[in-house]
């Protein structure tokens, strides 16, 4: 259960929350919440225009601020100018997808540029590869790309839940309503 709440501001609030599941040895474990401020995440800059702010994870020995999370996630957020291309390693066996917010891209080589491009809001599951490429147009792009270790274990959710089995989801629910359920103070 979480009950946090950022300030909204009169000019209104812009973001994204990144919800991790946890390894069955862990779902019972206290939980953690990290408010990141956009002021500590860092910027990389590239020669081509390309900007990548680096959430979780590693890019060019730059690290988020966001730490200690099982997945071993990385979360970017990237911008590719118009008519330019982008090119990031994937950790091969990672699940990744990329969520377009800004504009449009084709990804892929570009060798496939007689595909559509994708135009916000999308979202894109990749496959499994060493990298992830995008090509933009004449519109430039600002995207999500998000990847980490897949658990490799059953899932099953309701609600705000996300446990292994429907028996431990009908538990969780007993407990709520028991008020038995772990919370933190």
């Amino acid at each position: 259960m979480h009950e946090e709440m950022p300030q909204v501001r009169p000019e209104g609030i812009a973001g994204f929350q990144l919800w991790v599941n946890l390894p069955a040895k862990l779902k019972m474990t206290r939980p953690r919440y990290q408010d990141i401020r956009s002021d500590t995440i860092p910027e990389i800059k590239k020669a081509d225009g390309a900007r990548i702010r680096v959430i979780t994870g590693r890019v060019d020995r730059i690290s988020g601020p966001v730490t200690d999370i099982a997945a071993d996630p990385t979360y970017l957020d990237v911008f590719v100018p118009a008519r330019a291309s982008f090119i990031h390693p994937i950790e091969r066996g990672h699940t990744a997808f990329a969520y377009v917010f800004e504009g449009e891209v084709r990804f892929g080589s570009r060798d496939r540029a007689d595909d559509p491009p994708i135009s916000a809001p999308t979202l894109v599951v990749l496959g499994d590869g060493d990298a992830v490429q995008v090509t933009t147009g004449e519109t430039p792009v600002r995207f999500l790309l998000v990847s980490g270790k897949p658990l490799h274990e059953p899932i099953a959710r309701y609600g705000p839940f996300v446990m292994n089995t429907q028996e431990e989801i009908r538990q969780t629910l007993l407990e709520l309503s028991q008020g038995t359920f772990v919370t933190t103070p």
